[in-house]
């Protein structure tokens, strides 16, 4: 997913507030499913994220156009772990690997049945 940095997304200074790269992750897993015209809230429950580990490797400028690529990395029972990585053209700018856990609507983590397993292997398994 392309990412146009906007000046609401800066500091005075034109470089993105750090606070906005986990935006722009957030924008890209639900875009994954909003492009294939699925919702990430799904029929039984949605993902929240439990625990995430963040890379800021160099910042992106106002202006800028950035990618953020995603990747599955693991699946569990109840929960998955991706690796998304933000660009500008070939320069890595940030990593960020994040679990997400599958709670029912009443907010208790639930398993992730084979249906989901398999539509989560689907949409992350992106090269």
């Amino acid at each position: 997913m392309q990412i146009r940095i906007y000046y609401e997304d800066t500091d005075t200074g034109g470089i993105v507030y750090h606070s906005n790269y986990l935006n722009f992750c957030e924008r890209a897993r639900s875009e994954v499913f909003f492009s294939r015209g699925l919702n990430p809230v799904l029929e039984n429950g949605h993902f929240v994220v439990k625990k995430l580990e963040a890379n800021f490797i160099a910042s992106a400028k106002l202006g800028d156009i950035v990618e953020v690529k995603t990747k599955l990395l693991e699946q569990k029972g109840a929960s998955f772990t991706l690796e998304q990585t933000i660009y500008k053209e070939q320069t890595k700018l940030f990593v960020l690997n994040v679990m997400l856990v599958y709670l029912s609507f009443d907010g208790k983590i639930q398993k992730i049945d084979s249906k989901i397993a398999h539509l989560i292997e689907q949409l992350f398994n992106i090269k």
